[in-house]
């Protein structure tokens, strides 16, 4: 196996999950802010969604970095992000809105890689599956 087969799948995993793990952890710093955003979005039970947020991206980002049930992981972060591009950021006129949307689209491509692809070699996915081939074999 080459070094960038091995390695580029964790690192790829650690550069997206880095901004899902800071913003969650922003979002249980400030459950008041996020709340309050996510009501003038016009969503009801704004604070389910900030427990939503927390769970989704401070927990699936460390899944994510430590590859854990990863295609899983990514296919509830993508659904996610897609849901935050749609009614957080989609007032395309305004430029930051417009440049926000489309970076949560971005990164929604790069879970779904994530998802067709899993984790990589580094993660605890394959150590798991390598260890279910060692009791079967």
């Amino acid at each position: 196996m080459s070094a960038d087969t091995r390695y580029l799948p964790l690192i790829g995993r650690i550069l997206i999950a880095a901004i899902y793990i800071l913003s969650g952890f922003s979002k249980l710093t400030a459950p008041a802010a996020t709340a309050g955003y996510i009501a003038s979005a016009g969503l009801p039970l704004p604070y389910l969604g900030v427990a939503i947020a927390v769970v989704v991206e401070l927990i699936g980002g460390i899944l994510l970095v430590v590859g854990y049930q990863t295609r899983l992981v990514a296919l509830i972060m993508a659904v996610f992000t897609l849901a935050t591009a749609v009614f957080f950021h989609s007032n395309l006129a305004d430029q930051n809105m417009f440049i926000h949307f489309f970076k949560n689209i971005a990164m929604t491509g790069g879970l779904l890689q994530v998802l067709a692809f899993g984790a990589g070699s580094l993660s605890l996915d394959a150590s798991l599956a390598r260890k279910k081939g060692l009791a079967t074999a």
